[in-house]
């Protein structure tokens, strides 16, 4: 099993910053992710890709809707993931989710196995 969890939501207002965090473990059995990716749902809305790294390779993807303006990096020695999130739009408001993948650096949220609780991000206009 691999443990994912997110910290750093909160209030921001549109134009500022947040800086979310994902700290990754695994159980001794349990094969290393090969990505660590942010995926989002906002109020009504179905859950969506924001962006994804490559554990070994660092190889980076990015929605078209946050390009520009969000950054993700990792800590490979603390097992951590972080995204940046810069000029923040009310729209960025969402449920922010870490998630884990075992094959590749995909895009797709269905190839994720594991997954966090969220930490929630709103963004006042």
């Amino acid at each position: 099993q691999v443990q994912l969890v997110e910290s750093g939501g909160g209030l921001a207002q549109a134009g500022g910053s947040l800086r979310l965090s994902c700290a990754a473990s695994r159980s001794r059995n349990t094969a290393r992710w090969s990505a660590l990716g942010w995926f989002r749902q906002g109020p009504g809305k179905e859950r969506e890709f924001v962006a994804t790294i490559g554990w070994n390779s660092g190889v980076t993807y990015f929605a078209d809707s946050v390009k520009g303006r969000f950054t993700i990096s990792k800590d490979n020695a603390k097992n951590m993931v972080y995204l940046e999130m810069n000029g923040l739009k009310p729209e960025d408001t969402a449920v922010y989710y870490c998630a884990a993948v075992n094959f590749g650096v995909p895009v797709l949220s269905t190839d994720y196995k594991y997954w966090g609780q969220g930490t929630q991000v709103t963004v006042s206009s």
